[in-house]
């Protein structure tokens, strides 16, 4: 670890001494790695950090490697440094605390809370009804509080699949009907009346559950900026379950979705008009992630009879 980079780490967290721990994980494409420090002398025994460096070369998975795609990354990271610098939550959407934040060139750091010291150290690849309750519950609650606020600093459209970022996945789709409509469904998504701050990449590798499950925070703010609820809403939803439980569980957890949202939402908001309108991008927000999967990855898992069903509908709407 770089003398300046425990440095800040150190004065930070007033911290004596550190260790670095185990990696969590890589970041995309090759851009840096999270990893636990164990602290001496401080009143955090651990924290959690996010080094970027930009790499010479990406490595993309899909061979997504474009001076696009690493110009997209980077704005990402100051996006994410923006965010967890100057926008703030509260237990009912929990996120961690940042502790600190630094650029070194070619190379970020974000210092942040521990969150599995502060008993959220459950990852999930599978859920029960009580985890997708409790991750609809957060979303509900983080879009209330964030409900007509500006982006200010975060995307003005948020979500990593947003299409006027994604022009060469555009291109490269081999649905012609849905392709010459992506425009207009971009345009009514971001026209919706009641707008608000979306995580930008709420799947369900991003929660950390408490032991129970019932409670629950997020990371990976990326991708947070404008737009309607129910980007976060759809891509969750896909992110923990396959086309016959969709096709199943959908219509109900839509409705736990919006009775949260009810319960936390302010007096002065036309909640009616709300529910009424976000239920109608609901299809919208869905076939807009289809798609950008239909040109990032055709084989994707995710392209499926209900993705197919519900994109066959928007057309339908479209024409009329």
């Amino acid at each position: 670890m770089k003398p300046e980079h425990q440095d800040l780490v150190l004065q930070a967290c007033g911290a004596s001494s550190l260790c670095v721990g185990a990696k969590i994980q890589t970041l995309w494409s090759g851009y840096g790695e999270i990893v636990r420090l164990q602290l001496q002398g401080s009143d955090w025994p651990s924290v959690v950090l996010k080094h970027v460096k930009f790499p010479e070369e990406a490595e993309h998975p899909d061979g997504w490697n474009t001076d696009r795609s690493h110009t997209r990354k980077v704005r990402s990271y100051q996006v994410e440094t923006h965010w967890y610098q100057n926008f703030s939550t509260n237990q009912s959407c929990r996120t961690p605390a940042c502790l600190a934040a630094r650029s070194y060139g070619d190379e970020m750091l974000i210092v942040l809370e521990d969150l599995d010291v502060a008993g959220y150290d459950q990852r999930r690849t599978s859920v029960k009804d009580r985890e997708i309750n409790a991750c609809l519950s957060w979303l509900a609650h983080f879009h209330t509080l964030f409900l007509g606020v500006e982006p200010e600093g975060l995307w003005p459209v948020g979500t990593y699949w947003h299409l006027e970022t994604r022009p060469d996945e555009l291109e490269a789709m081999g649905h012609p009907e849905l392709k010459a409509a992506a425009g207009d469904i971009d345009k009514i998504l971001n026209e919706c009346r009641f707008k608000t701050i979306v995580h930008g990449d709420a799947k369900l590798a991003n929660f950390c559950f408490s032991e129970g499950g019932r409670d629950v925070a997020a990371v990976d703010f990326q991708y947070v900026g404008g737009g309607c609820g129910m980007k976060d809403v759809v891509y969750f939803l896909g992110s923990c379950m396959e086309e016959k439980q969709c096709e199943k569980r959908v219509p109900g957890l839509l409705d736990y979705y919006f009775s949260e949202l009810k319960q936390s939402v302010k007096k002065d908001v036309d909640f009616a008009a709300l529910e009424t309108e976000w239920r109608e991008m609901f299809v919208y927000a869905w076939t807009d992630f289809h798609r950008f999967l239909l040109g990032w990855k055709p084989g994707h898992w995710k392209i499926n009879r209900y993705s197919k069903q519900l994109t066959k509908e928007v057309l339908r709407k479209l024409k009329l």
